[in-house]
């Protein structure tokens, strides 16, 4: 253990596991060395559940070389109960020891140490407790910003706007999809649509675009989602079968995957509930909510049928109680770089992620490690009246916002929920990331051969600032790009994506670019005082990892400090746009600090690396007595050599005008999309 995380009395949590037991063995092999590792967590050392889960379970995973029957026999050997493969992991095993607690609330390491001994054993590791949380369920705040208590009260009670709008759909709650449609009743108001009216004037609906939950389960049966229900990409992990019907209890806790399927594909004009934004989709669930969930069951969920999936759509994450940090575990990280390389016919998978629901805790996005990958899309919310919704979290890794529910006087999501019902009350993060989901698959429709990287370039270019630009917090980064905090780069527009979508030509090849830190002018940070880390970087000019314009930034952390929460962290580019990539965190009393944490942003997309990064870290917060010490930094920079060539024509230029109330007036304009969509005309 380094001398400097000694001090202080505070260790890496790789030293706190060992010291704790909290411990797994991995095998590395070259030839016929063996290197026998003990490690805090897997391969990558750093924050994957072991600080927070409850309990250790019985369970061990284990890769082996030699196949199935090398395990079974392994398994004989020392005692435990084989249980097969994993699901979509090769020569992955499970091996259950019966006669240890089913549940405990420590780690049994010597066990794990034992496995790994053996020559076969390329890794083992024991299952625990990941806490999980539905990104829903929000009890709104009242006029006067106080939270109110959730009082459930019959549909027929519930108080529904009266507003009149065009009714281009039968479907009982059209009315109340307010972001589907523009129903202001001002001019001054934000503009409350999301663009998809033109696109369904122009036939595009999803079509051909499979979508999957990942959930606690879908009601498949339902009247509004059984018409586009796609078995072959639904799963229940909980329970290992292919029913992924959710479980019923009297509080009805089971609804959010329902409810979340509804947005992206309930079936349109059948007089039942809404109008998915995608109502043309076929739709997946895949149950593994509702049960104890570990990384086995985050792995199997998030790789299951990679090869059919276009979309995932994930409104769930770690806690939202603004202590907790905490990324995928070692399968579910697999699964998601297997789902980004080999998905979609090798053009990638696309991840939708909601942002998170604990910005009335103080919580900051960027400590979800779900969140803050480069390979997920990452999506947080704007209220019907255009503003930042009390529960939502700000953070440098959220790439736009779609619409939700916000204080006590705004609507809500208008959705499928369960016993064959309807619902007007889907709320937070949760019912923004499947309106969004919903949104690129009516892109996929268009242009199949769009890859996962395409999408996000997409979502950038032409999310819009206008309606939300009443918010703080918005800057123009170097790029010319508007970027905040709160909403990444803007609410996301139907129409604008899938217009450019159309004719979009694929972006470069994506280059990485990884810079060290400059020697520590001092490695010690106390309360009050401003530790600076640079990284100076030509970005990697004249090699193979050349990049020019950039997409993703992500700096990997080792801080041991003795009041995690206390800590603030801006990085400065070259260019000079200043963004936070941790804010403090009141509620996070931890003193294990970071290890090997990546933060993640994608506000400086678009910017040029080359120059001097700068890393500010300052505890304002206190108490002052507050102390600890800075190890090893690195800047990892994602981005291509080649200008993408929707760049050719300058920065994006955003309408001014977008807000306007457009009068209907009897212009045509004939728009063709590709061959498929035949001209029509389209009253604008």
């Amino acid at each position: 253990m380094s001398g400097r995380f000694k001090q202080y009395g505070v260790l890496t949590h790789t030293a706190s596991a060992l010291l704790n037991s909290e411990m797994e063995a991995r095998v590395l092999k070259t030839g016929t060395l063996v290197a026998l590792l003990l490690v805090g967590c897997w391969a990558l050392d750093g924050h994957h559940g072991h600080e927070t889960t409850p309990h250790y379970s019985n369970e061990w995973l284990v890769r082996l070389e030699g196949g199935p029957d090398v395990a079974e026999l392994l398994a004989l050997e020392l005692g435990y109960v084989f249980l097969g493969s994993v699901m979509g992991f090769p020569d992955t095993y499970r091996m259950l020891k019966s006669d240890h607690p089913s549940l405990h609330k420590r780690a049994f390491p010597r066990l794990t140490q034992r496995l790994v001994r053996d020559a076969r054993v390329v890794w083992a590791e024991q299952q625990f407790v990941k806490l999980r949380a539905k990104r829903d369920f929000i009890p709104p705040l009242d006029d006067s910003g106080v939270q109110t208590p959730a009082v459930r009260r019959k549909r027929a009670d519930l108080e529904v706007p009266t507003q009149r709008v065009e009714r281009l759909f039968n479907d009982e709650l059209w009315d109340q999809e307010w972001y589907l449609q523009d129903t202001r009743t001002r001019p001054d108001l934000p503009k409350l649509d999301l663009h998809v009216l033109p696109l369904y004037k122009m036939g595009i609906t999803g079509r051909g675009v499979r979508v999957a939950v990942l959930d606690d389960g879908i009601e498949y049966t339902h009247d509004d989602l059984q018409g586009n229900y796609d078995s072959e990409i639904s799963y229940d992990v909980n329970d290992g079968d292919s029913d992924p019907t959710p479980r019923y209890d009297e509080a009805l806790t089971n609804a959010h995957g329902t409810r979340c399927a509804g947005e992206i594909a309930m079936s349109a004009n059948n007089r039942k509930c809404g109008v998915g934004v995608a109502f043309n989709a076929k739709i997946g669930g895949i149950r593994l909510l509702d049960g104890m969930v570990n990384d086995r069951v985050e792995g199997t969920a998030l790789g299951h049928a990679y090869d059919k999936v276009d979309i995932y759509s994930a409104s769930w994450g770690p806690n939202d109680d603004g202590k907790t940090v905490e990324g995928p575990g070692r399968l579910a990280q697999e699964a998601i770089e297997r789902g980004i390389q080999q998905g979609r016919g090798g053009k990638g998978c696309v991840f939708v992620w909601a942002s998170g629901n604990g910005g009335s805790k103080g919580d900051n996005c960027n400590c979800d490690g779900y969140i803050g990958s480069v390979y997920t899309l990452s999506i947080g919310s704007a209220s019907q009246q255009g503003q930042f919704p009390w529960y939502g979290e700000r953070c440098a890794s959220t790439m736009a916002a779609t619409y939700s529910s916000g204080a006590y006087s705004d609507q809500m999501i208008a959705t499928t929920d369960l016993r064959n019902t309807c619902t007007i009350k889907h709320t937070g993060t949760s019912a923004s990331a499947p309106l969004a989901a919903g949104i690129i698959a009516l892109a996929l429709e268009v242009n199949p051969e769009l890859t996962w990287r395409d999408v996000q370039h997409l979502v950038m270019w032409t999310a819009e600032y206008a309606p939300l630009s009443d918010n703080s917090g918005w800057q123009r980064n170097a790029a010319g790009a508007w970027i905040n905090t709160r909403f990444g780069f803007g609410l996301m527009n139907a129409h604008g994506l899938v217009t450019v979508a159309a004719n979009w030509t694929t972006v470069p090849p994506k280059t990485i670019c990884t810079v060290s830190a400059e020697p520590l002018k001092n490695a010690t940070i106390v309360h009050g005082v401003k530790s600076e880390v640079v990284f100076n970087t030509d970005g990697c000019a004249g090699t193979g990892k050349e990049i020019k314009f950039l997409e993703h930034v992500e700096v990997v952390t080792n801080v041991a400090y003795t009041l995690r929460g206390a800590l603030e962290m801006q990085l400065t580019s070259p260019a000079g746009t200043g963004i936070q990539l941790l804010s403090p965190r009141q509620r996070d009393q931890s003193d294990k600090g970071f290890e090997d944490w990546k933060f993640m942003s994608v506000l400086s997309w678009g910017e040029q690396p080359s120059g001097t990064w700068i890393l500010d870290i300052i505890d304002e917060v206190g108490p002052e007595s507050n102390r600890g010490t800075l190890a090893s930094f690195t800047l990892i920079l994602h981005g291509t050599k080649a200008r993408p060539a929707y760049l050719d024509n300058g920065p994006r230029r955003y309408n001014q005008d977008y807000n306007r109330v457009h009068k209907k007036v009897s212009v045509f304009k004939i728009l063709v999309f590709r061959d498929q969509f035949p001209a029509f005309c389209l009253r604008v």
